[in-house]
């Protein structure tokens, strides 16, 4: 994967943040993720196929997503359900902007999601995961990119 591949991922979360809540997501110096998945609260994962396999994820706090569903939904009262639905769609819009840059060969799963259970997720050992810091208000979280 080269670093241009990291720049569509990054900008097409910036720009998911930006359309949503008015406010950027600062995006920290990607690194290489280590053997332990990288798991928040709650996860949502894409796989992709086609020519460049692998998967993408974001993770996140409950107390990001309620703020986040907050400002969709205009409501305080934020359900499990609803943190479980937005983090699979942040992952899902995300990974459909990207496929927009790569075409129509990029094909993108629906989303899994899993609320913080780390050995639910397996990404393949044979290709390099890199990890996207993310931090929107007070709230941390992280877009995982494996991909060939």
């Amino acid at each position: 994967m080269k670093e241009s591949d990291l720049h569509f991922f990054m900008d097409s979360t910036s720009n998911y943040f930006l359309e949503i809540t008015g406010e950027k997501v600062v995006t920290g110096i990607p690194y290489l993720k280590a053997m332990e998945p990288v798991v928040l609260e709650y996860t949502g994962i894409i796989g992709i196929s086609g020519r460049r396999k692998g998967s993408v994820y974001i993770t996140s706090t409950a107390a990001m997503l309620k703020e986040l569903a907050g400002i969709i939904l205009g409501s305080d009262d934020i359900k499990e359900d609803e943190c479980k639905d937005l983090i699979g769609e942040i992952a899902n819009t995300i990974s459909g902007n990207v496929r927009q840059a790569y075409g129509s060969d990029f094909m993108i799963s629906v989303p899994v999601v899993i609320k913080g259970v780390a050995e639910d997720i397996h990404l393949p050992e044979e290709i390099q995961s890199f990890v996207i810091p993310l931090n929107w208000r007070e709230h941390r979280s992280f877009l995982v990119v494996c991909l060939e």
